[in-house]
């Protein structure tokens, strides 16, 4: 089968959505499909490239940041890969248009699907859906709210990457909606092999943003600082100096580490060493560093946001506690951090729950559905 992915993040650029992205595409050229990706270029990175049996293809888009995206970038992302994708539609002939995020990357599939004649799925990941990331997206949406059903509706299928993401596009848009999450290679590790470290690693890897909620994982920090343990942040964002000011004011910088933007690869590196991840955000879909953590065996602190109540079974491979209850988030660390024994059956828990995420399992789901959709 031959796939065109649009994506307007595709790693090294964006955040879970992309690499939930390119782990499936890479997984569907094991299986022995053919997948072509049009995605976003940003400063330093070649125009055409091959990884992993995916052909990539990045148009120009004055993308400067790799870990955000500002709207004339999306608006820029929209108008350069019409006429690449359009011509692969053409010329390549695919047998079917996969596209990922509602807003921005699917405004190009009504159209493009209709030219071509061939079918898209759509999936929505959660900050692509009204509502889904409010504080990010309630502006443009007001805006923009009303031209997006026909990205819905004339999808030949539609897939959320949780059952949180479904249950809210379902409130704007009366389509037929099937939940598959994000997947993840599962490395072959031995629970009986897994250890705490000493002192314990916590980890957090993603966008500093208000969603995130990072200052208030600094807080948390600061009131366990009895416990021993260290703690690396592994992202950017717009509020990298206001956390580092934080961490200063709080004197957590001998136990708090930033490492700024970083390749994915360098993440699952650091997991490897970590423990435990911590997670408190405000609103989430599926986030793939969580489901990265449950392959590499560790504990995970978080907030029941969305998707995250998917990942966490609270009590058995971590804690999970009510959004915003900051208090409650203190004792879920405190509870994990203080019992070595306990940590460690925690971290073996998460290895058990991760066979439900395994990438090979999702890409087999995708593929049925491919085939359904293109099916004469």
């Amino acid at each position: 089968m031959k796939i065109l992915v649009l994506n307007y993040e595709y790693p090294p650029v964006g955040g879970g959505g992309g690499r939930a992205c390119a782990t499936l595409c890479q997984a569907l050229v094991r299986r022995g499909h053919q997948v072509r990706v049009i995605t976003s270029r940003a400063a330093g990175l070649p125009r055409r490239e091959e990884e992993a049996g995916v052909s990539i293809l990045r148009v120009p888009t004055g993308r400067r940041n790799y870990s955000r995206a500002s709207l004339a970038a999306m608006v820029a992302y929209l108008l350069s890969a019409f006429f690449p994708a359009l011509i692969s539609l053409r010329r390549w002939r695919p047998d079917l248009l996969h596209v990922h995020f509602a807003v921005p990357t699917g405004a190009l599939a009504p159209l493009l699907s209709r030219l071509s004649g061939v079918p898209y799925v759509l999936t929505a990941h959660l900050g692509d859906v009204p509502g889904g990331v409010e504080e990010k997206t309630g502006r443009w949406f007001r805006y923009i709210g009303p031209f997006t059903p026909p990205i819905w509706k004339r999808a030949a299928a539609v897939v959320a990457v949780s059952e949180h993401t479904r249950k809210l596009a379902l409130a704007h848009y009366p389509v037929r909606i099937e939940v598959i999450p994000n997947g993840e290679a599962l490395p072959p590790r031995d629970p009986g092999r897994l250890e705490v470290g000493r002192p314990p690693r916590i980890l957090f890897a993603g966008r500093f943003q208000a969603q995130k909620n990072l200052s208030g994982l600094l807080r948390a920090l600061a009131g366990v600082r009895d416990l021993t343990w260290t703690c690396d942040l592994y992202g950017d964002g717009p509020q990298r100096a206001e956390l580092e000011g934080l961490r200063a004011d709080l004197k957590l910088q001998e136990r708090v580490r930033f490492h700024g933007w970083v390749e994915p690869r360098v993440v699952m590196e650091a997991m490897e060493g970590s423990d435990l991840l911590a997670m408190p955000s405000q609103a989430e879909g599926l986030p793939v560093v969580a489901v990265q953590a449950l392959a590499q065996g560790l504990a995970i602190v978080a907030t029941a946001a969305g998707g995250l109540a998917e990942v966490v079974k609270d009590g058995v491979n971590g804690r999970l506690v009510p959004v915003g209850d900051m208090d409650a988030f203190v004792g879920a660390l405190r509870w994990c951090l203080e019992d070595e024994a306990r940590l460690l059956n925690l971290k073996r828990a998460s290895l058990v729950q991760a066979k439900r995420f395994d990438i090979e399992d999702v890409a087999a789901r995708y593929e049925e559905l491919f085939r359904r959709v293109s099916a004469p």
